[in-house]
């Protein structure tokens, strides 16, 4: 596991990873967007608690994950709104904040199937506070979804009429799950 900006000495070899794995279907990314992901990297990786976890074998990484600390108060950039929209900021407060916040989890699809995912995600929370981690995916991606419920991670449920285009998930460790 790598803490902080250290892991900005594997950036090319992570944005390439990202790029192989997000610019396919269901996210289907382009080089802007790609290129945002390196930009937030260097930003990211000077986060409290910033952490990434990779798997790497002959043809370079095959996957890897990233992230931090969720702060407080609750940002409001990025998916954040979403999430705060779903869950409103008492559960907010209770389930996430001061939680690991999994940012990223990319594996490439010469690694998938063979338990790649369920190891980064294993390593990257092992010291999430309290056991305590979450995350938000795409409601769309229905594969990735599937793949979070399979390997132990429950949904929050959403305040009544407020489903939008995310799901959060505890972690299998989460005590509020």
């Amino acid at each position: 596991m790598s803490y902080g900006p250290a892991v900005l000495d594997l950036a090319d070899e992570l944005v390439e990873a990202y790029a192989d794995v997000f610019s396919g279907p269901p996210w289907n990314e382009d080089a802007e967007t790609i290129r945002q992901f390196a930009s937030r990297l260097r930003t990211d990786a000077r986060r409290p608690g910033f952490r990434t976890v990779f798997a790497r074998s002959d043809a370079g990484i095959d996957g890897f994950a990233t992230g931090w600390l969720t702060r407080d108060p609750f940002p409001e950039d990025r998916a954040y709104g979403h999430v705060a929209a779903q869950l409103g900021q008492d559960r907010v407060r209770e389930l996430l904040v001061g939680a690991l916040e999994m940012d990223e989890l990319a594996v490439r699809a010469h690694a998938r199937g063979r338990g790649t995912g369920r190891a980064l995600l294993a390593e990257i929370t092992a010291d999430a506070p309290d056991g305590r981690a979450w995350l938000l995916t795409a409601r769309r991606a229905t594969d990735t979804v599937a793949t979070y419920r399979r390997l132990g991670w429950h949904e929050v449920p959403p305040l009544p009429g407020t489903e939008n285009a995310v799901i959060v998930f505890l972690g299998p460790d989460h005590p509020n799950h």
